[in-house]
């Protein structure tokens, strides 16, 4: 059963924020029905404004983190900004930003300057690198961060790595500070204390690429990049049925080979092999294991390999593309598309996942640039003749 409350309800949020680290964290405290005021620069605005037009005009990226927030445009260098600044931060309960290195301290919103003032003030700052260590003034993106955490090293063929397909170090910072801001206010409401949620974009895909780190413990040889195909485990990946199309599927221990030996493969005989006796032998011998089953299903189509492999209870799935997760049949199923507005017109959104069945989550408007600057700067008792001074200085 659902109820109109929602669990971050009454909790503000003050984010300085670009591109997508930040701006998804604060989207998921806007999902939770935080209210999110965005500050973006005079004129230009968040940066992901302009990543692309694929969506009706707008960017594809700022469409996906920037649902439900009220933009407030702000030149946080002019000298009547600290002023609006000061207002904000006394109502606001969480202030997220994630400024170049060091950007945040220079203009008086260190988390130690911060909270002699407002002591109840949670701050989160978002960084590459994270406030000290060699590397704290290196700038960082999405795709550096991959390569210094050592992800390309696991990631694409033998021959060449490849990036993820998604701002996957973005994301893992996102959650992080997302899930982090929620643990500090379950604090604060034990100990009436703001607290420093500090999230390094390194640390948290260190934290991600624990796996392969472990593989490679001690000098050890890591786990080599093997494509769309698991790296250790086998078989594991893709495969390609009679018709050519590729199915995908994964074992993951010695019932299931047998399984897949007498009810897919129609080899029972295989399961008995000695030379495929364990995960790390058929790893070791995953060419001549490819050519044996794609052998046995090139008398199949795709959709009679998928069938033999349900039947047998074999994990496996699609190898769907964009197109095809548009039109995903489970998530149709499960009503997980909705309409929200924008300054494009209405457009499809994802329902947060996970939420607790009693919350339904806050899917409002994006927002135009600078939209909600004259209605807050009134609600922080700026009179509409102050408001036009600060607009004639270009400070809003």
């Amino acid at each position: 059963m659902t109820t109109a409350i929602r669990p971050l309800d009454g909790v503000t949020v003050v984010s300085l924020e670009h591109a997508i680290a930040a701006p998804f964290c604060t989207r998921q405290l806007a999902d939770l029905g935080a209210r999110v005021i965005k500050i973006e620069r005079p004129g230009s605005g968040d940066f992901a404004r302009g990543y692309d037009e694929r969506v009706k005009g707008l960017a594809s990226h700022f469409v996906w983190t920037n649902r439900s927030k009220e933009s407030l445009t702000l030149d946080v260098k002019h000298v009547e900004a600290n002023g609006v600044l000061t207002r904000l931060l006394e109502r606001a309960d969480v202030l997220v930003q994630n400024l170049a290195p060091g950007a945040a301290a220079r203009l008086g919103l260190s988390f130690e300057t911060l909270h002699e003032r407002y002591p109840r003030l949670i701050v989160c700052d978002i960084s590459g690198y994270g406030d000290s260590g060699p590397y704290r003034d290196k700038k960082a993106y999405d795709l550096l961060i991959q390569s210094e955490s050592g992800f390309l090293s696991v990631t694409g063929t033998p021959d060449e790595p490849a990036k993820a397909g998604c701002s996957i170090a973005d994301i893992s910072a996102g959650m992080y500070a997302y899930s982090n801001i929620l643990a500090a206010l379950i604090q604060r409401g034990k100990t009436g204390e703001g607290s420093r949620v500090e999230v390094s974009m390194l640390e948290t895909m260190a934290e991600w690429m624990s796996y392969p780190l472990y593989y490679a413990y001690d000098g050890a040889s890591p786990p080599p990049r093997s494509g769309a195909a698991h790296a250790t485990i086998y078989p594991y990946g893709p495969f390609t049925a009679g018709d050519g199309k590729v199915v995908m599927l994964g074992l993951q221990n010695e019932r299931e080979w047998v399984v897949f030996c007498e009810k897919v493969l129609l080899q029972p005989e295989l399961s008995a092999d000695l030379r495929y006796a364990s995960s790390s032998k058929r790893t070791a011998a995953r060419g001549e294991l490819r050519a044996l089953i794609e052998r046995a299903f090139s008398g199949l189509n795709a959709e009679q390999v998928v069938a033999r492999l349900d039947a047998a209870g074999i994990a496996n799935a699609r190898v769907n593309d964009l197109h095809d997760l548009w039109q995903h049949e489970q998530l149709r199923a499960r009503a997980r598309w909705v309409e929200i507005e924008s300054p494009a017109g209405p457009l499809l959104a994802l329902l947060p996942p996970a939420l607790p069945d009693s919350v339904q989550a806050r899917m409002d408007a994006i927002p135009a640039l600078g939209q909600h600057t004259r209605s807050i700067l009134i609600e922080l008792g700026y009179t509409p003749d102050e408001i036009a001074r600060l607009q004639s200085a270009h400070a809003v």
